[in-house]
Parts: C-alpha cells; structure tokens; sequence
C-alpha cells in the first residue's frame, strides 16, 4: 500500500521526543505544566484540508496529532495548536445542512428548547460556531430571535441566504462583552461540537458566563471521551479537536468561570455525545452527579485509564490495512462514502491510499472535484457509486452508517458490500 509522506504510525510505545513535548506543554484549561503522553499518531495534514487539482503538486502542511491527559483537572487534549485562521478559513468545506440525520437531531434539540425554556418573541437564542444556520431556523420559524457566530465563510453566506443572522467572526470573551453592550444577552447559548475546537479555552466559556441572562442556559454538545477511549474512536482526533471531554473535565472548566454543570445527557450521535446544561447557579441534577461518580469509579480521572489506548488504535489500523489488502489481492475493487475529517486521519495514519481506494463520495458539493488531504484520492458525488458499482465501499463517517446505510440501499440490494472501521473494522 502507499505510504503517504511524512510520519505515519500510531505509537505503540511512546518516544523520548514525544514524551518530552507532552511534559513541557500547559494544560488549555486549568494552566498545569506537564501533561501524560496518551497517544502519538505522527504528522497529519490538516483533516478538512481539502485540495483542489491544482495544488497536488504543491507541498502539504502537515503538523503532530499528540494526544495527552492533564493529572491536574482531567482534560484530554492534543498539544499542538494551528492557528484557527488556518483551520477554519475562506475554504473551510463543512456544512451541516448536508446530513439528514444531524438536521433531525438539530431541529429536536431546538424544539425541545423552545419547549422547556418556553422561548418567545423576547428571548433570544445565540448559537457559536452556527456554520449554515442549520439549528437556528428552526427557532426562526417560531419567531423566536436569534445570533448566528461563526467564522467561516462559506457557511456563514448560506445562513444569511435562508435569513439566520449570523457574524462572521470568532467567539471570544471581548465579542461576549461587546455584544452586551449593545444590549444583547442571551437565554439560550447553544455549543454544538465547538468547545473543542477553540484555542481560548477559558476564554470561550468565560464569554458564554458574560453574554448569558440571568436564569438562562448554556447548551453543549461535546462528543463523549469515554466512548472515544472504549470505542478505540481515534478518527475523531484531529487538529480542529483540541480538547476531549468527560464530565468531570468540563464541571472542572465550568466552575472556574462562574457556570455551573446541573444537568447532562448522553446522546447516541457523532458515535456517542455529551448534552451539557451550564447555568449561572449551582443547581446540580442526579444526572451529573451519577456520572463524575461513575467516571471516578472507572478511573477517567488518571492517566492509567488511558494507558492502552494507543496498543488497541494501532491493533485496529492493522485489521484494517489487512482487510483491504486482502479484498484487494482477491481483484475487488474498494471506494469509500464520506469525505469526513475523521476519514482523512483514518486514511492517513493507517496508511490507505489511492492504490486501494479509488475514490470517496460525497453529497456535499463543496466537497466534490476535490482530493483528500494526505492521501490525494478524489472526491466524487454519490450517485458514482451506483455507476461503478465496486465491490466494498468503506463508510469514513461511521457515526453515520445508518444513514449512509439507508441512502445506498439500491447498491445494497445489488450486491454492495460496506466496511466499517470503528469500533473494529466489519464488513456489513
């Protein structure tokens, strides 16, 4: 198989370089200097840094994925930091509105808000990082006012195009402070998939404290680090996730800056979630406080809980180079569904190139003419599948299979098989 450039290895045992940078680096969120090594997965490009025809020739920025865990508040974390100018830019190709499944989820959640926190024409619900407006219609559809932040062009432009009212910048705490002086404060803040993404840890939640109303609510959504660890979910690591949170992690976060966790959800999507309800009062449910005991009695909250996780990624990127190869010895021939940040980590540190995948598909048309990072193998819409018909279609986004699943029952019921790699890799 090709091995794209640059390292690419799930270590095993961790190097002296690697446990040197985690033991000089700062923890994002309480400041503790020296973190524990977890997991180094080499130099990755960036996950969503999709490349045109033309810049293949060009060299391809590629920076350390090193995961570590804070001994002092519990914080899993990645040590390198890209300036998000970088990450989430004029290009920046994800958009929300392409997946079913999360439009459901999304309009859902909305409702059930609007439900609880009987929500009107006098509140006024802020979401951060709203990319197309995806949520936030649906309260607009009840005329409830709403703020779209979010710093990436593209979907900013398609959130003003339905009328969600959107800045495009990044959230911050001096943003926090200048939209209430403006006489803005919200009822609703809603954090979907965002809080790790952002370098400012402590700023980010520091500015949801000021902008929000007294007697309002933070919502967060957060993919759970406990399914992560368990699941061997090591595709959702990449250069956008900063940060990988347990319960324990964000009531530690929270806290500091005068939010309070009193209530939490577990959620089935994006392989396993996290709803947070942060409130300006400390009104703790059950619900939190069975899970930080639960996460305790695991031992989330040291390192050795994290001990063999690096073993059982590297286990799996082994089934998975010697599924393919084997299919591919047989004279099958494999494509993959999703151009999905998670497939170019599993990709390019399990070493999967164009010599064995021909091309991925996906619905969003962004996407579409586009290469993978890394790994260079072209993007393509989905119906090519149905025209080429191969043999194997590995499903990149496995948080959606189901879905994925559904829409390609035609090649299903002709004969197409699918592989899913995570928790181990199958063939369905």
């Amino acid at each position: 198989m090709n091995q794209p450039g640059g390292r690419q290895r799930a270590a095993v045992a961790q190097s002296p370089q690697f446990e040197s940078r985690c033991s000089q680096a700062r923890c994002r969120s309480c400041g503790h200097a020296g973190l524990d090594g977890i997991l180094d997965l080499g130099a990755m490009p960036l996950a969503d840094g999709l490349l045109t025809g033309e810049q293949l020739g060009q060299a391809e920025a590629r920076y350390p994925l090193e995961l570590a865990f804070c001994p002092d508040c519990t914080l899993v974390q990645i040590v390198e930091t890209v300036p998000p100018e970088v990450l989430f830019g004029a290009d920046y190709p994800y958009f929300s509105s392409f997946s079913a499944a999360l439009l459901e989820h999304s309009r859902d959640n909305a409702l059930n808000l609007i439900a609880q926190r009987r929500l009107n024409a006098h509140s006024l619900v802020v979401e951060i990082a709203s990319n197309d407006g995806y949520l936030l219609k649906n309260f607009l559809e009840r005329q409830i006012p709403v703020l779209g932040i979010d710093p990436a062009a593209g979907p900013v432009r398609a959130a003003r195009e339905i009328g969600v009212p959107t800045l495009q910048e990044f959230f911050s705490l001096d943003l926090a402070r200048r939209l209430t002086d403006e006489g803005k404060r919200a009822d609703v803040i809603i954090a979907n998939n965002v809080l790790a993404h952002v370098a400012d840890t402590n700023g980010i939640v520091a500015g949801m404290a000021v902008l929000l109303k007294d007697g309002g609510v933070v919502v967060i959504e957060v993919p759970y680090l406990r399914e992560l660890i368990d699941h061997c979910e090591f595709d959702t690591i990449y250069h956008e996730h900063l940060c990988y949170f347990s319960v324990t992690a964000v009531d530690r976060l929270a806290r500091r800056h005068g939010l309070y966790l009193n209530r939490v959800q577990q959620l089935p999507i994006h392989g396993g979630s996290l709803r947070l309800f942060l409130e300006l009062k400390d009104r703790r449910r059950s619900s939190v406080t069975e899970m930080l005991a639960a996460e305790a009695a695991l031992g989330m909250d040291r390192v050795d809980y994290y001990r063999t996780f690096a073993r059982r990624v590297a286990a799996l990127q082994h089934r998975l180079r010697r599924l393919l190869g084997r299919l591919q010895s047989q004279g099958r021939s494999i494509a993959a569904y999703g151009a999905a940040a998670k497939g170019a980590i599993m990709l390019n540190s399990a070493r999967v190139g164009q010599d064995i995948i021909r091309y991925v598909v996906d619905r969003n048309v962004h996407k579409q003419g586009k290469y993978m990072p890394g790994v260079h193998i072209p993007i393509d819409a989905p119906q090519r599948i149905m025209e080429d018909k191969p043999d194997y279609v590995l499903v990149l986004p496995w948080n959606f299979k189901d879905e994925i699943l559904r829409q390609c029952q035609e090649y299903r019921d002709q004969g197409g098989r699918f592989i899913i790699p995570v928790p181990r890799p199958v063939v369905v």
